[in-house]
């Protein structure tokens, strides 16, 4: 087969977060020709997708339901047809489920090789999840004892990746795990924006501000910043937190913001699009992601702290999962523990106190996005797995 790899990803433009801003970066990087996104459906999509050099084919259904039983078998029927119809010769699985079930339909149709890329939580779930049930485990032995390769986002999501398979009995497979680091697009996000229309639209008062760009979960640690807010109140009385996302966890963070005495120094963006973040970097003057790893959940990267250094935004970060790959400790950030606010605080202090230490961290942060945490460098990367595959097989 010497036709186009094809990109199968629940996560896609429109929709929102990390995963469909990586899926979208591929399916806008790849040459011209050379991939077809297979996805659900979703309101505003045809006028999204124009954007793209490469095809997206849009199943006729919600993208929502690409994760039940009757989608996942119409999902597949059409990743078959795609791979008769344009002779495809290598498949991506941008998430493990729901899309390594139609990658596997086709395999096992036609021997057409997939990757599966994972990214530490899902990793976790699974694991979870065959250790309760013996069905479940067959199903994570065949989806990934099937895979060519699995492409893991840090160096811990790799270790993950291959004590997973070994705990399923596939130690042999665990030479076919792969590290792709993220990236971000150093052209979107970069120093010198101007905040003030995002200032205008949303009326933010002014002074220097933390920020924290996530789904409002209990691992991504918004938790712990906002007591460290706390612990800063007093002593910076211009300093704030904006909390870009959204999430079940709204309702008892901003409880959490009451009873620590700082509710009115925290904000809400919950209804900005990926369009205003480059804004939003902008106004930060610190950028905070104390995730913590949980019994389902974990950074496997960080995207969101990629961003931030794009824009030449000092980092204070969790020391959990992957997000030792994405900063690294004293050159682009600081790591510090994500269950300690006090800790968090010290940090954040610091570089308030410190102009010139803030902005040479920014600074590296900044040349590590442009040098290799970039998606040019992830989907040269992409490709070439691809490519190795494909002649593996020939």
């Amino acid at each position: 087969m010497s036709g186009p790899d094809l990109l199968l990803t629940y996560d896609f433009p429109p929709m929102g977060g990390g995963i469909a801003r990586w899926m979208a970066e591929i399916a806008l990087r790849y040459p011209a020709g050379e991939l077809i996104v297979s996805t659900g459906s979703m309101a505003d999509s045809e006028a999204a997708d124009r954007r793209y050099p490469n095809r997206v084919d849009r199943l006729a259904l919600p993208a929502r339901r690409l994760k039940n039983l009757q989608g996942l078998v119409q999902w597949s029927r059409r990743v078959t047809v795609l791979v008769a119809e344009h002779q495809a010769g290598f498949l991506w699985c941008g998430n493990l489920r729901p899309a390594a079930y139609p990658a596997k339909w086709a395999h096992e149709r036609s021997g057409i090789p997939y990757g599966i890329i994972v990214y530490g939580g899902d990793l976790l779930a699974l694991r979870i999840n065959y250790r309760d049930s013996r069905i479940k485990r067959v199903a994570a032995h065949a989806l990934l004892g099937t895979a060519d390769v699995l492409v893991a986002c840090s160096r811990w999501t790799h270790d993950l990746a291959c004590d997973v398979l070994r705990e399923l009995g596939l130690a042999e497979r665990t030479g076919r795990v792969r590290v792709i680091p993220l990236g971000t697009d150093p052209e979107v996000f970069r120093p010198g924006l101007d905040p003030a229309p995002l200032i205008a639209d949303h009326a933010l008062p002014a002074g220097r501000w933390l920020l924290t760009v996530a789904r409002l979960v209990p691992h991504k640690g918004m938790d712990t910043t906002i007591r460290a807010l706390g612990h800063l109140a007093t002593r910076y009385p211009d300093l704030r937190y904006a909390i870009v996302g959204q999430g079940p966890e709204r309702a008892a963070l901003e409880d959490l913001a009451r009873r620590e005495g700082v509710a009115e120094r925290v904000h809400f963006l919950s209804e900005l699009g990926d369009e205003s973040l480059p804004l939003v970097y902008a106004l930060a003057t610190v950028y905070v992601g104390a995730s913590r790893q949980t019994a389902k959940d974990v950074e496997g990267f960080g995207i969101a702290l990629l961003e931030a250094q794009a824009a030449g935004i000092p980092v204070v970060a969790g020391r959990s999962g992957g997000i030792p790959d994405a900063v690294q400790h004293g050159v682009t950030g600081v790591l510090i523990d994500p269950e300690d606010p006090a800790g968090v605080a010290a940090a954040v202090a610091e570089l308030l106190d410190d102009p010139g230490r803030a902005r040479q961290l920014g600074a590296a942060g900044r040349a590590a996005v442009e040098r290799f945490f970039n998606w040019s460098r992830v989907v040269a990367d992409l490709r070439a797995v691809s490519a190795e595959a494909r002649s593996a097989r020939r």
